[in-house]
């Protein structure tokens, strides 16, 4: 793994891409993996911070040789992963670690106005803040928003630190009825969203070192966002791809669409890595070894598929998910889609509702028809 003495301070660009692990998760890791509801108390705030000290110590299973000519990274809070970022930053991981009130539609910092003193005192490599925005959303919910992040752009630019991005650009119900669910959402409106978002972000005087964005179904898409990018001035900013907790196809894909364009320089992920061998470990299905083990798979997987698609030809990066817009049946696929339903919350797929409420039976009849 990196060498602690190792600079950090280098942005990431294409040639030296930033892998990141994400797992800077709190509302929802309690909620999903330890039933919390409300505050934890003592013995559950053991577990969970327990277990995130398994998720880097999978990190640690990983070769220097497989990041190629990137850099490992690692995106974790302090209330969950103080122990964690230290260890990280002591590692020579490049290390971020958010600001942002965690399960929140609105940004707002999580230490209030002491959120500096909290940076200050783990002095990380990136400060990260999560953004949910709608060029839709009402003028007074964007303003309130984008004066927040003023506010944070103004004391990193200050105390000369770095910051990224994550936005996050879902859509409002209009928006799903009028494009017909998600999947279409995603590959036709989205990007084209995310570049306003990126421009009304730029003419408010927001410039992060790194766009944490959600993946692009194609590259035409992923290009309409660098060219906002790109169009928001000097220094430049990189790209990076987050995970969105789906499943590793779908993730597979983002990675090919991005990977090869000017100006993307890595990823975050983190469910998609490490949500469902956690799970089985506390369900007591598998033991820590092989819940390190199979993380460290999931990431190695994904550097992997970053490494290849950025060398590979513009003629093969066709392949596309198994979704309603390319509904080709093969075998891995049904697998894929089988296990994936099993016990599964339809509102959290990329299809439309009424598709993932009768998935199985277009399954079995897509097989029975050949």
């Amino acid at each position: 793994m990196p060498d602690p003495t190792s600079a950090r301070t280098a942005p990431p660009s294409a040639a030296q891409p930033l892998f990141i692990l994400a797992m800077d998760h709190r509302a929802s890791f309690g909620r999903t993996l330890f039933g919390v509801t409300g505050t934890p108390d003592g013995e559950q705030l053991a577990h969970m911070r327990d277990a995130k000290s398994l998720i880097f110590d999978a990190v640690g299973r990983i070769p220097s040789a497989t990041l190629g000519p990137g850099r490992p990274g690692i995106l974790v809070d302090e209330q969950l992963g103080a122990d964690v970022a230290r260890k990280a930053k002591q590692a020579g991981f490049v290390l971020a670690m958010p600001v942002e009130v965690s399960g929140s539609d609105t940004v707002a910092f999580e230490y209030g106005d002491d959120f500096g003193d909290h940076v200050t005192k783990f002095d990380p490599d990136w400060v990260k803040v999560l953004v949910r925005f709608n060029p839709a959303d009402p003028a007074g919910l964007r303003q309130s928003q984008i004066a927040t992040l003023r506010r944070l752009s103004d004391w990193v630019t200050a105390v000369h630190r770095r910051w990224l991005i994550e936005l996050l650009v879902p859509p409002t119900r209009e928006q799903l009825a009028a494009h017909d669910g998600q999947a279409f959402y995603d590959r036709d409106v989205r990007p084209a969203l995310t570049g306003q978002v990126i421009a009304e972000f730029a003419a408010a005087g927001l410039h992060p070192g790194i766009w944490k964005l959600e993946g692009y179904e194609t590259a035409a898409g992923a290009g309409l966002v660098l060219d906002a990018v790109r169009a928001t001035g000097s220094p430049p900013s990189s790209c990076i791809v987050l995970g969105r907790d789906a499943p590793r196809r779908q993730v597979d894909h983002w990675l090919t669409v991005a990977a090869p364009l000017e100006d993307y320089a890595g990823f975050a992920i983190g469910r998609s890595i490490w949500e469902e061998p956690v799970a089985d470990h506390l369900a007591g299905r598998t033991s820590r070894d092989i819940a390190e083990a199979r993380i460290a798979e999931r990431y190695t997987h994904f550097i992997e598929r970053y490494l290849a698609a950025d060398a590979m030809p513009s003629q093969g990066r066709d392949t596309e998910p198994f979704t309603r817009i390319h509904p080709r049946l093969t075998p891995d696929r049904e697998a894929i889609i089988r296990k994936a339903l099993e016990g599964a919350d339809p509102r959290g797929t990329f299809l439309p509702a009424w598709m993932s409420q009768t998935l199985l039976a277009e399954v079995d009849a897509l097989r029975a028809g050949g």
